[in-house]
């Protein structure tokens, strides 16, 4: 079934597709394809009817996106539980049966580190940078990982410099997208260029955020960020949906901070499921183990596995 994420992801794919002519030859009134990448207008039903035997004329088909959603876990303020959320969220994805390949864009290394991996031997700046080939890890038979360590850092700077930078994850993603049914990507605390790698990569963004007055400071700059990026570089990415962390809900400051958030952002997903603190949480980050490995029983192992369920109905 065409959609306008759809349509949207294949014109991303074909840069060089003349846009006035599909609308042309779809009978569709001029600039519908411009209004639509821009968030402007929705394409609805008769558009996406009288586009679908044009765009099958382009290569379109069924079954060519049929293939890995890449979704980034992002916020550049730090210690908000991103990583923990996007290793927490990986599994659970793969406990669903899911193939699932986790891609730590990170220089701190910490998804890497939780599943073990501490000094790779090849990792993902080798490979945006050198021609490497993709340095995938095997964890367990449907979840995979791509490590980094503190070498990012040390090279970002050539990445930042280099031709095409921002579109080099994403190409080299590509050939991947069939092998796996979601990819998940952990971004660094930072709007670097290694988060617009990311954003550009992806279909979508998930944003947590901790319900505190730090961590929320700034999380427009995040969203103008993101918007920036869906103008000039990646069209089709979407906000997936934003999800609260490291919340007490007996503090009346994190009750009202999470309705003061979910008011600001009411044109926004808000996913129900929030993540309390919790001990178990943070005894599992100590033993390097993702929640369910580490206490697959507890309450914070049935929250991360709620909030994915949430997470892929959407």
């Amino acid at each position: 079934m065409l959609t306008q994420d759809i349509v949207l992801r294949f014109l991303q794919m074909k840069p060089a597709l003349n846009h006035s002519q599909i609308e042309k030859e779809a009978g569709l009134p001029s600039k519908t394809l411009y209004k639509a990448q821009g968030g402007l207008i929705n394409l609805n039903e008769n558009h996406l009817s009288k586009l679908l035997p044009v765009l099958r004329g382009y290569g379109y088909s069924d079954e060519l996106f049929s293939k890995a959603k890449i979704i980034s876990v992002v916020n550049h303020k730090g210690g908000v539980g991103k990583t923990t959320s996007t290793i927490n969220i990986g599994k659970a994805l793969s406990l669903m049966g899911n193939r699932i390949l986790m891609i730590d864009i990170d220089s701190q290394g910490n998804l890497s580190q939780c599943f073990g991996v501490h000094r790779p031997d090849s990792q993902l700046i080798e490979t945006l940078l050198d021609k490497a080939p993709l340095p995938i890890i095997e964890i367990e038979p449907k979840l995979h990982i791509v490590p980094s360590d503190i070498k990012m850092a040390y090279r970002e700077s050539e990445l930042v410099n280099s031709i095409g930078s921002e579109k080099r994850l994403y190409n080299n993603l590509v050939p991947y997208l069939d092998k796996y049914d979601y990819i998940l990507i952990d971004c660094p605390p930072s709007l670097n260029i290694l988060t617009t790698c990311a954003l550009v990569a992806s279909h979508e963004c998930l944003i947590p955020i901790q319900p505190e007055a730090s961590a929320y400071h700034g999380v427009e700059n995040l969203f103008n960020r993101i918007f920036e990026i869906r103008e000039h570089l990646n069209y089709s990415l979407k906000v997936k949906g934003i999800f609260f962390t490291m919340v007490h809900k007996n503090q009346s400051v994190h009750r009202g901070m999470i309705d003061h958030i979910k008011e600001v952002y009411s044109h926004f997903t808000i996913f129900d499921t929030v993540i309390d603190v919790s001990t178990t949480i943070k005894q599992s980050q100590v033993a390097k183990k993702d929640i369910f490995t580490y206490s697959g029983k507890s309450g914070s192992a049935n929250q991360y596995m709620e909030l994915t369920k949430e997470v892929i109905k959407i």
